[in-house]
């Protein structure tokens, strides 16, 4: 995320609702959580609630977010969520409650289109009532991210439904980060780069489709899908940069930079740019599965776990989910604990086949003596990648520090053992 959202600061009349212009993209009011419970202390844990949830989804780029102190002016009252989007201007109603069974605190979301009132995504949060303050920031937190990636898929859905609409820069940038958002496959990944083109064909100072375009680049160089990874690679760093000369604290920007740097090797600058796109944003759950990723790149992936940890606790349910699996199981991997490793790996594949995830499901397999599951592991990496051989995986270069490089000798080594051809 990042970005600045837009607040509006009025309050609305019951008698007559102020004119507005049509509902912009991504506009949403957070209303005020019941409180189910006998518990006034749950008063202001909802409250709570309410005000970061507003702050943390104005960071996302193009978000228009109703005010905390209007929205609370619905508080008490039966709504009408159609009359609530005709009132403020806005396409999208955030409501909950809070509820106490038994010594636990349980918050329920679910975010509605106020256009047709459909439902169009829930969840629910459980925390004992002695952890107010953590349940509070693990609700907002995972909400900021899941919201991100919901409120931007449904607004993708709306436009394609739009049979009579002329696309411009806001509508295919909206589309092109719906198609980042989905499965992560090179092909998810090219749909996205074509969709943040043509916006920026209309409009090319588009930030969202710029910050788009960056982090796609990026991803591409970063996985080896790029088909040009030096001028895929200087193009992602010009926007980025661009970026941060107006918007210093851009988290997309700092996190663009980090992938780039790691990119190219340089792996102490990448997470030194991780690490400040965590604070300009703190719920930025990516930044800190690559802050861990490239800790693994550095030869220390020891250090690799808890932050993807993290990310996985902020973001559970990530179109990137998979992707944070395979870190957390390559990091196992070069740590040579292959239980573990493969264990993450399957968790991982179950949810999106990543190539390398089967490189490191065959070392770890043969360094086990499962020399059948290890045959069967190099296969599936050879659907993926016809033709692959140990002489290719040897050249990856991925990285040249040398704890790095020793760990890595012995992925490749299990490879070879199961069975990869040389």
């Amino acid at each position: 995320m990042g970005g600045t959202g837009t607040a509006l600061w009025f309050r609305p009349n019951s008698t007559r609702a102020p004119q507005l212009s049509p509902a912009p993209s991504l506009s949403i009011v957070v209303l005020p959580f019941e409180n189910l419970s006998n518990d006034p202390a749950q008063d202001y844990f909802a409250e709570g609630l309410n005000q970061d949830i507003t702050t943390d989804l104005s960071r996302i780029p193009g978000s228009f977010v109703i005010a905390h102190n209007t929205a609370m002016t619905y508080k008490g009252k039966a709504v009408d969520v159609k009359q609530i989007g005709r009132e403020l201007g806005i396409r999208y109603v955030l409501e909950g409650s809070v509820q106490r069974p038994g010594d636990d605190v349980r918050v329920n979301v679910q975010l509605i289109s106020a256009e047709t009132g459909a439902h169009l995504w829930a969840d629910r949060f459980n925390n004992e009532r002695s952890k107010l303050a953590a349940l509070q920031d693990d609700v907002t937190a995972r909400l900021a991210r899941a919201l991100d990636v919901q409120l931007t898929e449904a607004e993708s859905r709306r436009v394609e439904r739009d049979v009579t609409n002329n696309p411009d820069a806001v509508m295919l940038a909206m589309r092109g980060w719906a198609a980042f958002n989905r499965a992560y496959s090179r092909e998810n990944q090219m749909e996205a780069r074509a969709f943040f083109e043509r916006a920026l064909q209309i409009d090319p100072q588009s930030q969202r489709a710029l910050t788009g375009l960056a982090r796609t680049l990026a991803t591409l160089v970063g996985t080896h899908w790029s088909t040009d990874l030096d001028a895929d690679t200087a193009r992602a760093n010009e926007i980025a940069d661009g970026i941060l000369k107006v918007h210093p604290d851009d988290a997309q920007a700092h996190y663009v930079k980090g992938l780039i740097f790691r990119a190219q090797k340089r792996f102490d600058e990448a997470t030194v740019e991780f690490e400040t796109a965590i604070a300009d944003d703190r719920n930025f759950a990516t930044s800190y599965a690559n802050f861990g990723h490239t800790k693994t790149y550095l030869g220390r992936p020891e250090e690799a776990i808890a932050p993807i940890e993290t990310a996985l606790r902020l973001s559970p349910r990530d179109p990137l989910l998979s992707l944070w699996l395979f870190m957390k199981c390559h990091a196992y991997t070069h740590l040579a604990q292959d239980d573990k490793a493969i264990e993450w790996r399957q968790k991982s594949v179950a949810i999106a086949p990543y190539w390398f995830a089967y490189v490191d499901l065959a070392s770890a397999y043969a360094w086990k003596g499962e020399h059948e599951n290890g045959h069967n592991a190099v296969q599936a990496l050879l659907k993926m990648k016809p033709g692959y051989t140990v002489s290719k995986l040897a050249a990856e270069d991925w990285s040249e520090e040398p704890a790095f490089v020793k760990q890595y000798a012995r992925i490749v080594e299990g490879a070879r053992k199961a069975g990869l051809p040389e």
